[in-house]
């Protein structure tokens, strides 16, 4: 069985979202049993309508629920050891959940993640990773808020993490890897930029294929398996191709239903729409995975419906069952055990 901690009352929405979608999770993977934290007056009465999610959940109630704006200093003086976002990433420490989902407040559940589980040996800083449709597949694209800035060690960490998740996932040995820049040419970028991917090279990890830098529209592409670059970046590179897919399923929209011919056209091309509507469907892809900590949590969007809510629980199940945690404890190891020459120089200078 694989036991997953549910924080019930984060999101927009609450309870009235997050258990609904466990049951769609639960006729998915009948293996999944869950650990639900929350208000009892708000998540027992959605509870009880859902039968089949109750038979296989354990709740506890608690006193405390993160607000969405709520500074993250402030839920983690407020919130530990009461709220249901603290209880439910305390269930993985404590080593009753293996994994732990929550759509609450994204800066308080950093916090109190990084504050109750601690990094991984060598990490200095956790990053948020996303899993990216693309051309080809999917991709892994890190750091998307987290991290505001990131030096040359951080941006390796990165590339590390990143490329255990795929391997995990996606089932590759080597996952193809590479740094988001201003340009592909090695002389183009910042300077952080540049001596991560000199650090990258020299490393010549087995577990990975460094590739160099890529550009924005190579994360479409697909034209690696990991898209590395600091939080700044990468969240305004995930809003806007969020923002970009909804805004093409609002002019195909526009444009089926203006004419009559239109109307006609999209019913002998409707199957065609159909598959495309699905690939540019942002729920499909929801959860982001927080990654170098002592254990496995997953940020859903705020503002998630069911079937996005489901999607964010469904990638913390797959994560375990492929083992994610140690592929990257592993791959950390090697990376530090072999000290490549610009790694010891960067500690050295920063010493």
């Amino acid at each position: 069985m694989i036991r997953i901690s549910i924080d019930a009352m984060g999101g927009d929405h609450g309870p009235e979202v997050t258990l609904p979608s466990l049951v769609r999770v639960v006729e998915r993977r009948p293996d999944v049993r869950f650990l639900i934290f929350g208000r009892e007056e708000a998540v027992l009465p959605v509870l009880d309508r859902l039968p089949r999610l109750k038979e296989v959940s354990t709740f506890a109630h608690c006193d405390v629920a993160v607000r969405m704006d709520d500074k993250p200093s402030q839920a983690l003086r407020q919130g530990r050891w009461k709220s249901s976002m603290w209880r439910a990433i305390e269930a993985v420490k404590s080593g009753e959940a293996d994994a732990c989902i929550s759509a609450g407040n994204t800066g308080a559940l950093m916090a109190m993640s990084k504050f109750c589980l601690r990094t991984m040996a060598d990490i200095e800083r956790p990053a948020i990773a996303a899993i990216w449709p693309t051309i080809r597949s999917q991709s892994v694209v890190l750091d998307v808020g987290a991290t505001i800035g990131a030096d040359a060690q951080q941006l390796v960490d990165f590339a590390i993490l990143g490329a255990a998740l795929a391997n995990a996932l996606f089932d590759i040995e080597r996952p193809t890897v590479g740094l988001l820049n201003v340009g592909v040419e090695e002389i183009k970028g910042q300077e952080e930029v540049k001596e991560a991917g000199r650090m990258l090279r020299e490393a010549q990890l087995a577990t990975m294929r460094y590739e160099g830098f890529v550009e924005g529209d190579d994360i479409g592409k697909g034209t690696v398996d990991v898209v590395v670059t600091e939080g700044f970046s990468g969240n305004i590179a995930l809003k806007a191709a969020e923002g970009t897919a909804r805004q093409i399923s609002t002019y195909l929209r526009e444009a089926m239903s203006r004419t009559l011919m239109a109307r006609i056209g999209y019913l002998f091309a409707r199957g065609a729409f159909e598959r495309l509507r699905e690939k540019m469907d942002v729920r499909k892809t929801n959860g982001g995975v927080f990654l170098g900590l002592k254990g496995i949590v997953v940020k859903s969007h705020g503002g998630a419906d069911e079937e996005g809510f489901a999607a964010a629980v469904e990638l913390g199940y797959e994560m375990v069952r492929s083992g994610v945690f140690d592929k990257t404890r592993a791959t950390l190891d090697l990376f530090h055990a072999r000290k490549p020459a610009a790694v010891a120089g960067h500690i050295a200078s920063n010493a």
